[in-house]
């Protein structure tokens, strides 16, 4: 493994590593009930390094998981699977290593007690806490917890450390979001991502009961309680503005679960924070935003999709060596390393990582390239619209929304080429190779036929022989149009408050700028190759499509040349 000739290369050169333990070649398992402070019993899963029968006599540092997908449970064929014998989150060598990894169900999960009111809310968040402190009063324990987790797992860590527990000294957060309004509700649209069907109660029932609960009445108990859980669609669905007041929790929900709105408890207790995302993955946008917003972080972002060990780069080694340093004190080098860590698509003509002190995006150039006409004066056919750096010939391009289209993967974590589905501008064949790093913007002048229609924006890459992919996208609908002054550093991006008050209908035939800004982006696309922009009005990957379409479909009409230009910003790196 790197981080043991790592360790090798350093102990060879006489620096200090206090705190560094033996490999444990096996675990000890427990499981036991832990109420927090409003008496609700959470399921707790211990796994102690240990040597054949013999467990570690030290005090360790502990890792904690808090997840709502069952620490430990029987699969559909009977087998047990346990989060923390797998090793997507280096757990299983965070062991090894000499820690202790606690893995716990939420409330209304898994084998705990409760229901959930929402959904990653303060609640979890104070749960979070008190499992900390629990944690780190164990006799096993060194009184010192670290906290890992991707995707919801990231978000429970995340938001714990905004209730700033004393024990708690590191966070490793993948794939979590800042704003979760600005996340859920990108533009005002309701896509993707936290809005599939909750999972049914017999999944819960799954789960292995804690040690103490023999005949798994507790268990059945705890999961009864689970009935009365907040739906997670319905809840996400209900409440359209940032101010929204939830009709099921009865509070204004997306502040509430805004974890930009705490972030200062993060600072002032002095947790490390080291966020990570995929490029191939939307939450990553939300995951270089928090990393600009928590001097000191550190960042990754590898070429794979959801929660994926970023491929080719030595993922494990990388968590044990971030907790190593800082609950343990092990003096190996990871503080003085680069802040970012990212791979770049077509780096060297295949791809690579680079390692820099600026997070992506930080050094780019905004370069505009604009929206011309085609061949035919418009861009009504299929790539028929023109991309280039010069403003091109004035004049509009209309088409009307279309909502037949292909159903999406239940779980499409990345959008398709939607070049035949709405307007297409695409370049010419590159000269030269472009690297691109950091967020497009795309700016539109538009009118519509509606009060309010959605609209979707994608940048493709179009190889020399034709194959296409998305590389970044974005939303917004004309109704939420409206920039305002953020509440966290947005690295200079637009930022749509989708406040009550801010959101307006667009009277039929107005025109109206737009700014939407797409999912930020790492590669070097190649010469030879064409940049596309493709403008539609609906997306396979919005699981409501059916309820929100409009009959008869908006026609969205686009400025293009002059004075009211429509362009794209690209994000040009050295």
């Amino acid at each position: 493994m790197q981080a043991a000739r790592s360790i090798a290369m350093l102990a060879a050169l006489g620096v200090a590593m206090p705190g560094l333990a033996r490999d444990y070649a096996d675990v000890q398992r427990s499981s036991v009930y832990v109420p927090v402070r409003d008496g609700t019993k959470l399921a707790v899963n211990l796994y102690r390094p240990s040597d054949k029968d013999k467990v570690a006599a030290e005090k360790l540092p502990v890792i904690f998981v808090f997840t709502p997908y069952r620490a430990r449970f029987r699969d559909k064929d009977g087998a047990i699977k346990e989060v923390a014998l797998d090793d997507r989150l280096a757990l299983r060598s965070l062991i090894k290593a000499g820690y202790v990894v606690a893995v716990a169900d939420i409330r209304g999960k898994g084998a705990s007690f409760g229901r959930r009111h929402g959904f990653q809310d303060r609640t979890e968040a104070r749960d979070g806490h008190d499992l900390v402190e629990w944690l780190a009063r164990q006799p096993f324990s060194s009184g010192k917890v670290g906290m890992i987790g991707c995707s919801y797992l990231g978000g429970t860590t995340f938001h714990t450390a905004t209730t700033a527990p004393p024990s708690l000294k590191a966070v490793f957060v993948g794939a979590s979001d800042l704003d979760k309004y600005a996340f859920v509700r990108r533009g005002g649209i309701t896509a993707q991502f936290n809005t599939r069907p909750d999972e049914p109660l017999s999944d819960d029932l799954a789960s292995l009961p804690v040690d103490g609960d023999r005949d798994g009445a507790q268990l059945q108990a705890a999961v009864q309680q689970h009935a009365k859980n907040t739906p997670m669609a319905a809840l996400w669905y209900g409440m359209p503005y940032r101010d929204s007041v939830s009709p099921l929790t009865g509070n204004a929900f997306w502040e509430e679960v805004g974890v930009y709105r705490y972030l200062d408890a993060i600072r002032q207790a002095g947790i490390a924070t080291y966020f990570w995302s995929n490029w191939q993955d939307e939450p990553t946008a939300q995951s270089i935003l928090s990393a600009a917003n928590m001097a000191g972080s550190k960042f990754l972002a590898g070429p794979g999709s959801h929660c994926v060990p970023p491929p080719g780069f030595d993922f494990t080694g990388e968590v044990v060596r971030y907790f190593d340093h800082h609950l343990k004190g092990v003096a190996n080098g990871i503080a003085a390393e680069p802040r970012a860590t990212y791979w770049v698509e077509g780096l060297d003509g295949k791809g690579g990582y680079v390692r820099s002190n600026a997070l992506p995006g930080e050094t780019a150039k905004p370069i505009r390239w604009f929206f011309d006409a085609g061949r035919s004066g418009t861009a009504r056919s299929v790539n028929d619209g023109q991309l280039g750096t010069q403003t091109g010939k004035t004049g509009t391009d209309r088409f009307t929304v279309r909502y037949d289209l292909p159903p999406a993967d239940y779980f499409a974590f990345w959008a398709k080429p939607m070049d035949d589905k709405g307007l297409s501008y695409t370049s010419a064949p590159l000269v030269k190779a472009t690297k691109l790093i950091g967020y497009p913007v795309v700016r539109l002048r538009v009118s519509a036929d509606k009060p309010d229609a959605n609209i979707f924006a994608y940048l493709d890459q179009v190889a020399a022989d034709g194959t296409t992919e998305v590389v970044a996208f974005g939303r917004l609908a004309l109704s939420h149009r409206k920039t305002g002054k953020p509440p966290y550093e947005t690295m200079g991006l637009p930022w749509h408050s989708g406040l009550r008050a801010d959101v307006a209908p667009l009277p039929p035939g107005q025109q109206a700028d737009l700014a939407i800004d797409l999912t930020p982006v790492s590669r070097v696309v190649p010469a030879g190759a064409r940049l596309r922009v493709t403008i539609a009005g609906a997306d396979p990957r919005q699981r409501n499509l059916k309820d929100i379409e409009q009959k008869p479909a908006p026609v969205i009409t686009v400025q293009r040349g002059g004075t009211r230009a429509s362009w794209i910003e690209l994000p040009i790196a050295d």
